[in-house]
């Protein structure tokens, strides 16, 4: 056998890893252990090649050397549920029975699809006189038996996020047997993991028409509709469940979000509160809660379940993030050094490390400490940047190809298309750019409804890129020209219909989702008649306030100094666009102007909709509502100066940024005025 490349530098370290497994599956552990332990010195951190050391230190005998390149391994891979089986090998060796089975849990809890691990189970169980967990041990393993083995296989790589492999192999293997329920659920749960929601849920809707009584997969269909917003269709799936399992902790959960989602605020709290009595130790189930209260305006009884989250779990960076993002809550000297702990920690997940970088920032600025302060934001961005996967340039061609497809003939000559409904009005622009301002003004009015950040129009922009979609060659918004006047109005009445959930009768409804701003052409075609307000901000105050803010999902564009440089003036280029292909149909307000002429700018606002004045437009901040956004504490207190130019403490830091917005800080007043502060 030719155990080792001529060259190995000419192979990519999968491919090396893949030799390394050979070796062992060959007996040759000395051999992979040299092999390993030499790629460990090119891919210190890789999953992999430290799973192979110790696999053959382990067959090796050097168990104690094992148990050590492990705890590397779990410093790194924390949720690798094969790192928990090898432990358990080594206990089994050791005849170290009690924590051979704690670690042989722990694998099969992050990964069921685990024969070897549930095999030592049953085996450890029995030798321990614990026949019931023999039992439901042997169950398991007969239960893989039963299912293909390409299944297990599939499985046993999703559970250790591996979703590549697990796609490939369980894709082939439906080719060769056509409907499998429990591959196709597979299939439709890696879809769901990839954000592949559209095939997901006809996955899952298949699967169900040919076992509707099989829970699991309509627990899953369930998550699917929530992630996709449908939050009534995944409260009548749950129901479904809960009439047959009502204690059924996962589902009691999931359907107390979705009750959040529908803006059953009130009915979601009554649900956290029961849960938390059966589990009082759940930091996230006190994290939900928490979020409900705040919506709700309890912010007293939120910040105690906050805290509560961090006692139950000190490195709980989301939490701690929570408070800050309160913007009223003040961290005690105690809290601090506990959060720069934590956050310095190597054992800190990186999710938990950005959000504690996030707290501290705010932590540290409201002590007017902004160099300590701009270090942990920049830090926050920085590794929050690291996992994702935003490329600028895709905005950018969508941007042109908005500007290219959407032109003012082209708009003029599908007059009378769409929806007629004057009901929506719609707020775009940047996040913190005032948005939440101008939504708690109107929604203060007696004939407008205030709701949240609507994902109705992405979920359309979704529908219209088709499956698949070509990131870099889209077919939005190219499609829009080969539809038909019938289309726009289908799609105008499905926005009003699917949104009815969220209304309760008043004429007008608010959808203040930012990022709508990219789709003005699509929206005037469904809804010729909606309002389109774009609320802008001060480039460097907005995008500074950006940088600061850790958004709960989406909004990938904010976490450095160039794409959101960049980001900002894509949008300023795309208005200019709708200003001139829609002549009249967007009013612009800006956020300093609010500030500084507060009942001018309602007037404005409120004629513009149509809307007669009322006084509490004026006094906004004692409506009461729910408000999900960052802003949710600020828009309840009386109009303030204090963040306009609160850019300006941080300004040593941020020439970067002024640089590369270059004559946007100029160019973002369409009435040509000077940019304040610059």
């Amino acid at each position: 056998m030719n155990a080792t490349p001529a060259d190995p530098g000419l192979l990519s370290v999968e491919q090396r890893v893949q030799q390394l497994r050979e070796l062992q599956g060959a007996g040759h552990y000395a051999q992979a252990l040299q092999a390993a332990e030499a790629l460990a010195v090119e891919a210190p951190e890789h999953r992999d090649v430290l799973h192979a050391i110790a696999r053959s230190q382990r067959y090796l005998g050097q168990i104690d050397a094992a148990l050590q390149t492990l705890a590397r391994l779990e410093q790194h891979h924390p949720q690798f549920s094969r790192l928990h089986e090898e432990r358990g090998h080594c206990y089994v060796v050791m005849r170290d029975a009690p924590r051979a089975i704690d670690a042989l849990l722990r694998a099969v809890n992050i990964n069921p699809a685990l024969p070897s691990s549930w095999n030592l189970l049953e085996g450890l169980y029995r030798m321990t006189g614990d026949t019931t967990n023999a039992a439901t041990a042997a169950a398991h393993v007969a239960t893989l038996k039963r299912l293909a083995p390409e299944v297990v296989h599939a499985t046993s790589h999703f559970s250790d996020g591996d979703l590549e492999p697990a796609e490939q192999i369980i894709r082939a293997y439906l080719i060769k047997v056509g409907n499998d329920v429990e591959a196709m659920r597979l299939l439709a749960r890696i879809g769901l993991a990839r954000d592949v929601l559209d095939d997901a849920e006809m996955l899952l809707d298949a699967v169900l028409k040919i076992a509707p009584n099989y829970r699991a997969a309509r627990y899953d269909y369930a998550c699917v509709l929530f992630e996709r917003h449908l939050y009534q269709r995944a409260s009548e799936e749950i129901e479904k469940l809960l009439a047959v399992d009502p204690d059924h902790v996962d589902y009691r959960t999931l359907y107390a979000s979705a009750s959040v989602g529908l803006g059953e605020h009130e009915r979601a709290i009554g649900l956290y509160q029961q849960l938390l009595q059966q589990l009082p130790g759940a930091a996230d189930l006190h994290l939900s809660f928490a979020h409900s209260l705040k919506t709700q305006g309890r912010q007293a009884d939120a910040i105690e379940a906050y805290r509560a989250a961090t006692a139950a779990r000190p490195n709980f960076g989301d939490a701690y993030w929570s408070l800050a993002n309160l913007k009223t809550y003040r961290f005690s000297d105690d809290e601090m050094a506990r959060m720069r702990a934590e956050e310095a920690s190597s054992a800190t997940p990186l999710i938990d490390r950005y959000h504690l970088c996030f707290a501290l920032g705010k932590a540290f600025e409201d002590r007017s400490d902004y160099a300590e302060s701009w270090n942990y934001y920049d830090r926050g961005n920085a590794l929050k940047r690291s996992e994702s996967r935003y490329r600028p340039e895709i905005i950018e061609t969508n941007t042109r190809r908005q500007i290219e497809i959407c032109t003012r003939e082209f708009l003029a000559s599908r007059t009378g298309a769409g929806d007629p409904s004057p009901d929506p009005i719609f707020i775009v622009g940047l996040p913190r750019a005032g948005s939440t301002l101008l939504e708690q003004i109107l929604a203060s009015h007696s004939q407008v409804e205030g709701t949240q950040e609507l994902a109705d129009i992405p979920r359309i922009v979704l529908d219209l890129q088709g499956r698949d979609p070509d990131l870099d060659d889209p077919r939005y918004p190219g499609v829009l020209t080969c539809m038909q006047p019938e289309d726009f109005r289908e799609l105008g009445e499905k926005y009003l219909r699917d949104t009815r959930i969220y209304r309760s009768g008043k004429s007008y409804f608010i959808d203040k989702m930012p990022n709508n701003f990219r789709h003005l052409g699509l929206i005037h075609l469904i809804l010729p008649n909606a309002k389109i307000i774009d609320a802008r901000r001060e480039p460097m105050a907005c995008c500074f306030s950006n940088l600061k803010q850790l958004f709960a999902t989406g909004q990938e564009f904010t976490y450095s100094v160039e794409d959101i440089a960049r980001y900002y003036r894509t949008y300023l280029e795309l208005m200019e666009h709708w200003d001139a292909a829609l002549p009249g149909r967007v009013l612009r307000i800006y956020h300093e102007d609010v500030v500084d002429d507060l009942e001018g700018n309602v007037r404005r606002l409120l004629d513009f909709c149509g809307l007669p004045f009322e006084p509490g437009c004026l006094e906004f901040h004692k409506t009461v509502r729910s408000v999900r956004t960052a802003s949710s504490e600020q828009v309840r207190r009386p109009i303030f100066r204090d963040g306009v130019d609160q850019w300006a403490k941080f300004a040593p830091y941020l020439g970067a940024l002024k640089e590369q917005l270059g004559d946007a800080l100029v160019r973002y007043r369409t009435d040509s005025t000077t940019a304040l502060g610059i």
